[in-house]
């Protein structure tokens, strides 16, 4: 089957003042169903853009506290009749860890992180509490934030699509990840991170959305210590932020940006 992460399809524009219509074709991003299995038993089925699987599948494994990143021996993608499986091979120590991975019960959806989980308890556990060593400047925040915007080419094709980056303490950027849902982009950067090595204590994170609990933990558990989000953040996950020690930075655009937790990590 086709996976490519975007499709050119025909439109039929209109404006309300008669001007011409424009363009008569778009590319849009495509929603796939990924589905996510470990020793070859279904686990979850997340709705992403099919690309950066093996990276989305470590992401993901490592963020859910199914295994950690050391305990996955191979990452193995494949067809199925309307998506795509990525099947998580685990040693046996991972595998006998994996046991008593939180459980879900239905498909994920590419807006929601927690779907299927099966109790509140699961879905709010305590996060580890990151080390407070790593200070930046907020000018390389800033950086970070403007050679965001080059690393996302299916969002500017598209305008359809969220970016994940990971930044260095000058704020440059040394990966980006990007997918139709939030959580996907991260746990594809995520992924990525930890396969090509980085040091996510030494690192930051920049997201172009709203920085909901999920997005907390997911960063929290990656081991990285600042999460920089273009939109608000939710009242959960500042309290959640302030619990783990990770600093949280938020409604950061080109004029500038507001800590909400952690803001001694931050210098001027």
């Amino acid at each position: 089957m086709e996976s490519r992460p975007a499709h050119v399809v025909p439109i039929w524009p209109w404006r309300t003042d008669g001007s011409a219509a424009g363009d008569t074709e778009r590319l849009l991003a495509e929603e796939t169903a990924i589905g996510i299995s470990y020793d070859s038993e279904p686990y979850a089925v997340l709705m992403a853009t099919p690309d950066d699987l093996a990276d989305l599948a470590l992401g993901f494994t490592v963020t859910e506290r199914i295994a950690a990143a050391g305990e996955v021996a191979d990452i193995r993608v494949s067809a199925f009749d309307e998506g795509l499986v990525a099947d998580v091979l685990l040693t046996p120590t991972g595998a006998l860890g994996a046991r008593e991975r939180r459980r879900r019960n239905m498909e994920g959806r590419s807006s929601c992180g927690l779907c299927g989980v099966q109790s509140p308890e699961d879905a709010l556990r305590a996060l580890p509490v990151l080390p407070r060593d790593l200070v930046v400047g907020r000018g390389a925040i800033q950086q970070a934030l403007a050679e965001l915007a080059d690393r996302q080419s299916l969002g500017q094709a598209t305008r359809a699509t969220h970016a994940a980056a990971l930044a260095d303490p000058d704020g440059r950027i040394l990966l980006a990840r990007e997918d139709v849902g939030r959580h996907n982009a991260l746990d594809k950067l995520i992924g990525a991170a930890l396969k090509a090595g980085y040091d996510m204590g030494r690192a930051f994170v920049v997201i172009t959305s709203r920085c909901s609990y999920e997005m907390v933990e997911k960063t929290a558990l990656a081991g990285v210590p600042i999460l920089v989000a273009i939109s608000a953040p939710t009242a959960l996950a500042v309290r959640k932020a302030t619990d783990a020690h990770l600093t949280l930075i938020a409604l950061a655009r080109a004029d500038g940006h507001a800590v909400f937790a952690g803001a001694g990590r931050v210098k001027d």
